[in-house]
């Protein structure tokens, strides 16, 4: 008989580290137990924690035995691990913002549960913005089965920073926002290989935004605002992360991290109900100009919003 998992006391989690994951997931303990066995395979940094906080309509996906496998595997490994039960479910900022007011680590992994990291990622990440300094740097998550679909048109807005990344107001249709062509499909695996990148190389780009895999300083992201506009959305939104991250970007800057490190599962999204783009809110941004997109991507997967819980 499985035994069930102690998820942990929030009160003994919350502490100074260098690092948290913040995980949120409904209804997906296949998806939740991979992306946990690709934190469990990380060599680095020692001790991270990993926050899950589960808005299943019935049994949490934590508790899958699968999930609480390694869940387990995490802490034997010397990683904090709570498992957190967050209803009723508010949408996805509000979900967001119960993550960060859960930690108290310098910088925080916000990774969503259909994505698997390889060996190094959490690392390179980690290294990446200590040298950066600036708000976020993120692996966006790339699509294996896209690997053959070379879309060299959208490759061309790929522009790496020369030095540490300066604050950047992207808006729709303004400069910068067709980088978000970049993270559809397999552009990150196809750009990284035309670069020739060797073993510890890794470069810092331009982005737009970063969907599924972002390492904030925990502190900007609180001092931009967080997920604090989570009260004037109706729980039916998407781009809650996006208008967190334009944000930190207009005070701190951000980089994409190349290569990517982040492998999205395509399962299909468990959010249906997309009434509202947050960062139009948020930000009084307009019609979104040419995003979402309505043609030439599919429903889910790299290109468009992974959708977490």
């Amino acid at each position: 008989m499985t035994r069930p998992i102690d998820p942990g006391e929030p009160a003994a989690f919350r502490a100074g580290r260098l690092l948290d994951v913040l995980i949120p997931t409904r209804n997906r303990p296949a998806e939740l137990a991979t992306t946990l066995s690709g934190l469990a395979g990380q060599p680095g940094p020692a001790g991270f924690g990993v926050l899950v906080s589960d808005q299943s309509d019935g049994e949490p996906s934590w508790a899958h035995p699968a999930a609480a496998a390694m869940a387990r595997v995490l802490r034997h490994r010397g990683h904090p691990v709570l498992l957190a039960r967050h209803l009723p479910a508010r949408g996805m900022a509000e979900q967001r913002a119960f993550l960060l007011a859960g930690s108290a680590a310098r910088y925080v992994l916000f990774l969503d549960d259909d994505v698997w990291l390889e060996p190094g990622a959490v690392d390179r990440l980690v290294t990446a913005i200590g040298r950066l300094g600036c708000g976020f740097v993120g692996n966006a998550v790339q699509g294996l089965s896209y690997l053959d679909d070379l879309r060299t048109a959208e490759q061309a807005t790929y522009e790496e920073w020369p030095g540490r990344p300066e604050p950047e107001r992207i808006r729709s249709g303004g400069p910068g926002w067709d980088r978000w062509r970049l993270h559809s499909a397999a552009n990150l695996l196809h750009i990284a290989d035309r670069l020739g990148l060797g073993p510890g190389q890794w470069r810092a780009y331009k982005v737009a935004w970063i969907g599924g895999c972002v390492l904030f300083d925990r502190a900007k992201l609180v001092r931009a605002g967080g997920f604090d506009f989570w009260p004037r959305v109706p729980a039916d939104h998407q781009g809650e992360d996006v208008a967190a991250q334009l944000r930190v970007m207009e005070r701190d800057g951000a980089a994409g991290v190349l290569p990517s490190g982040a492998f999205h599962l395509e399962s299909p999204t468990t959010l249906t109900d997309r009434g509202v783009e947050c960062w139009q809110v948020v930000l009084g941004d307009g019609t979104g100009a040419d995003y979402p997109p309505t043609t030439g991507l599919p429903a889910t997967g790299p290109g468009v919003p992974s959708r977490a819980g």
